[in-house]
């Protein structure tokens, strides 16, 4: 039996308020595991200091309440979980995804930290680093600057299988890296070799990056400061038999269009 709470996690106090209703419902918490995440993409030209603070809201500020929330109740004397589901770009920034980055980046620190610090409470903290996933997710994330263009190059990644994992093999691998209490697991070989490439070789890896921003899409002479989702950002080449992967996982995990599928900021 699964039961659910819906909570805006942006909101501290309706945050502390829905941890206890679970607590008091299941007399304690074993595990915490911090999912929730958006998507903006697009050349920093086309971002806005809200762009950075919203990320911040959602990948950093939340799971900190979460946390902070939680910690009282996780089960005493026993092996409790918590779960940061942080983000290759929170290891290695990618261009057109600079308020995701940053505030993957602050999520990752804050998981090492708490790992730390934690451990003497016999509470185990697992940083997760997925690369890119088919979890059908980049018809709901927002794009901005070049929508069309944004979107095709991000659905191409994720619907590419030499690069990307399918959602059920990523939760096995997590769950086994739960199990196990390991500190850290980074999802995808095409990740894990990125990183490596990061460590031994910082610069050589800076020019790559360098490479690889200039190969993305430019933003228009005049910056419009709109912002739209995938499912208004299609093209010829997205949906088509190169996203077809993508494209199977959107339907299969339920992320139908939402009723708000376009904002301005």
């Amino acid at each position: 039996m699964v039961t659910t709470w819906q909570c805006d996690i942006k909101d501290e106090l309706a945050v502390q308020s829905t941890i206890q209703n679970i607590a008091k419902h299941f007399g304690r918490i074993d595990v915490l595991i911090n999912n929730a995440g958006e998507i903006v993409g697009g050349p920093l030209d086309a971002m806005t200091r809200e762009d950075f603070r919203n990320a911040l809201d959602i990948h950093f500020w939340a799971p900190l309440s979460v946390i902070f929330a939680v910690l009282p109740h996780l089960r005493k004397g026993c092996a409790a979980r918590v779960v940061n589901i942080t983000s290759f770009g929170g290891k290695l920034a990618v261009p057109h995804l600079a308020p995701y980055c940053v505030s993957k980046f602050a999520l990752t620190g804050f998981s090492d930290a708490l790992r730390a610090e934690l451990a003497s409470k016999n509470i185990f903290v697992t940083t997760v680093a997925p690369g890119l996933m088919r979890t059908g997710s980049h018809k709901n994330a927002f794009f901005k600057g070049d929508h069309q263009k944004e979107f095709t190059w991000f659905s191409l990644g994720a619907g590419n299988p030499l690069v990307s994992m399918g959602a059920d093999r990523a939760a096995r691998q997590i769950l086994s890296a739960v199990r196990r209490r390991k500190p850290e697991l980074v999802v995808t070989l095409a990740a894990r070799s990125a990183i490596i490439v990061q460590a031994l070789l910082p610069n050589l890896t800076a020019r790559i990056v360098k490479l690889a921003a200039h190969l993305l899409p430019q933003p228009p002479a005049q910056v419009p400061n709109e912002i739209r989702d995938g499912w208004e950002s299609e093209s010829k080449l997205s949906p088509s038999i190169l996203t077809f992967l993508a494209d199977r996982a959107t339907e299969q995990f339920n992320g139908l269009r939402g009723r708000l599928s376009s904002r301005n900021r």
